[in-house]
């Protein structure tokens, strides 16, 4: 009874598991909800990006492939090692995966107001990128395309079966290129703010009977980026679709596309699809 217990609690503050007290899910697809994951827990993830792109007059398919590592060190802080390989940068015809980028995520959880079916988090994060591919677009990332860093804040507000949450960040690039001829006009910019406005909806169950059912949820995200030391904005609309599959294991598909603004960019549409697996308590430590 005292590990049912435990493992319920575990479950509820990941909000992974069909708890009653847990209506909405806050684990987006394309952005990261205020709350961290339990103390003590690790998750693999695997998930790719795909869009189609024009070169030498022909269109051809290509992709990037994330294999991510997310460590809960205690239930304030939480580490994501990552490593990326695609073809989105390669010259056509070369479709070849090859190895991108490395990346070290963390976030800190710094304000937690908890009520009955309902809760608001505060948490700060950064994220360093090192990337092999060369500056080419406008748009900036953190997500392998440059060698950056990025930090921000994420508000994250829970009403039973919804989830809304909001981020902004400041993405600067540190490409050797930025350096050649210091103080001289180029073609790039450096400098971006970069901001995401996520919902998330429970769908089914509809009334939790156990910890196994399968959990659908309904995402929309709205995401854009504004350039700070170069005239460009837009911004992109994200509806997606997860399956929690025995309260461990969440599937994702999700439709990115632009709806205003303009920038140069490798594309303006992408599809994206992910698998997370998790276990609960793999970092505790074993007993002598």
């Amino acid at each position: 009874m005292k590990f049912r217990k435990l493992f319920f609690s575990s479950l509820t503050l990941f909000h992974l598991a069909p708890f009653p007290k847990v209506g909405a899910q806050e684990l987006y697809v394309y952005s990261e909800p205020a709350s961290t994951v339990p103390a003590k827990s690790l998750s693999l993830k695997y998930a790719s990006k795909w869009m189609t792109e024009s070169a030498l007059g022909h269109e051809h398919t290509s992709s990037r492939h994330m294999i991510e590592s997310t460590l809960g060190l205690s239930k304030y802080l939480t580490f994501r090692p990552g490593i990326s390989f695609g073809n989105m940068y390669n010259a056509y015809p070369d479709l070849k995966l090859r190895f991108e980028a490395i990346s070290l995520y963390a976030k800190l959880r710094l304000l937690s107001i908890d009520d009955v079916h309902k809760h608001f988090r505060m948490a700060g994060f950064v994220k360093a990128v090192v990337s092999k591919n060369d500056l080419r677009y406008e748009e900036l990332t953190a997500d392998g395309d440059q060698t950056a860093f990025q930090g921000g804040l994420i508000l994250t507000q829970l009403l039973h079966k919804l989830a809304v949450s909001g981020t902004g960040s400041l993405v600067e690039v540190l490409h050797a290129d930025r350096w050649k001829d210091f103080g001289a006009p180029t073609f790039y910019g450096y400098r971006s703010f970069n901001y995401s406005v996520s919902a998330g909806y429970l769908l089914f169950p509809r009334k939790y009977t156990s910890y196994n059912q399968t959990n659908l949820n309904l995402y929309i995200e709205v995401m854009g980026s504004k350039g700070l030391d170069r005239k460009y904005a837009f911004a992109d609309l994200a509806p997606a679709v997860q399956l929690i599959i025995n309260s461990n294991a969440k599937f994702n598909v999700g439709y990115r596309f632009q709806i205003g603004g303009g920038a140069y960019r490798m594309a303006n549409k992408s599809l994206s699809v992910s698998y997370e697996r998790t276990f609960l308590h793999a970092l505790k430590a074993r007993k002598k």
